[in-house]
């Protein structure tokens, strides 16, 4: 039961970071047009996006959780990864913050921003793989 759960665990992981890495990527594209039927268009994308990648996320957690409480998993690189997990979940949230402002005709930031911002999710996915394989503490 455990590798399945793993597994599960994995390809959810997987599954929701391909939408950290596209969503913001659709923002940079966003904050860039000019006319507003393009506008439309990214912000449609950008909301059927979120909406399909947040179940990813809940279930790549909620499954995390589920192994780390059922098989008492410990260390300190557990409570380092809980850490930029947290920190992805508000990442996650504050792209939806992003997506409604998008769409409301509210966003105040440049692509040049959005193109720093798409970053995030990358550099804790390296952080996190290097913990989880060398568990170093």
């Amino acid at each position: 039961m455990y590798l399945t759960l793993k597994a599960l665990h994995i390809i959810f992981v997987v599954s929701w970071f391909a939408g950290l890495f596209y969503l913001p990527r659709l923002f940079v594209n966003h904050a860039m047009v000019e006319d507003a039927a393009t506008r439309e268009r990214l912000a449609l994308m950008e909301y059927k996006l979120y909406r399909f990648m947040t179940p990813l996320g809940i279930l790549a957690v909620g499954i995390g959780l589920w192994l780390w409480y059922r098989y008492q998993l410990t260390g300190g690189w557990l409570h380092a990864k809980t850490a930029l997990v947290l920190l992805l979940i508000a990442y996650h949230l504050y792209c939806g913050k992003l997506m409604r402002d998008f769409a409301a005709g509210r966003n105040t930031r440049s692509h040049l921003w959005y193109r720093v911002f798409n970053e995030v999710p990358v550099l804790v996915l390296v952080a996190v793989t290097f913990l989880v394989v060398l568990k170093p503490f």
